[in-house]
């Protein structure tokens, strides 16, 4: 699927990939369900998030907490200030920290309250989308506070394209549970 440029193809991508992620959670066997995420044996696979998430409910926690980094950074819209999209502290540089920070902080939660936060911050998330016009979701700068990009491209990220991660790493768990 090509990269959204608009709203409406923005809205089915988020949607689309949405709906697959689910359905990708509601298939998994016992197995899958059952066996940790370890890719330690993929030399491909070297990024941090190939080594920090051992379970759904850590993916699950970690697409929620971007969900709720765009939500409280679009409040900008609403109070005119220039809070930055990440948490305080933590640059474009180091955010792979702050994702270490999110999932340490979420080892508590079970998987079925990650699968519920996850779908209230989408259902958040979408809500939010249609509050913006396609004007102010792909027009570069429209928005100073966003810096030299679109606010679209946030949605993107933290909407279809992450939940295309998200599924990329299931499919890679499923084959890792079959290939034991």
């Amino acid at each position: 699927m090509p990269r959204p440029g608009n709203k409406e193809d923005l809205r089915k991508a988020a949607t689309t990939n949405y709906e697959k992620l689910l359905e990708m959670i509601e298939s998994r066997s016992e197995a899958e369900k059952r066996i940790d995420y370890d890719f330690s044996a993929d030399e491909k696979k070297k990024e941090a998030h190939w080594k920090r998430d051992k379970n759904l409910r850590d993916v699950l926690m970690h697409l929620n907490e971007w969900h709720l980094l765009l939500l409280k950074w679009i409040q900008n819209r609403e109070n005119g200030s220039n809070r930055p999209f990440l948490l305080e502290g933590y640059t474009w540089k180091t955010y792979g920290d702050m994702n270490r920070l999110f999932y340490e902080r979420c080892q508590s939660i079970p998987e079925e309250e990650a699968l519920v936060r996850f779908q209230n911050s989408h259902k958040q998330v979408m809500e939010a989308l249609e509050t913006f016009s396609q004007e102010e979701l792909f027009t570069n700068t429209y928005y100073p506070w966003v810096g030299g990009s679109c606010i679209g491209s946030y949605f993107i990220s933290v909407t279809a394209s992450h939940y295309d991660w998200a599924m990329k790493k299931i499919k890679a768990h499923q084959k890792m549970v079959k290939e034991k």
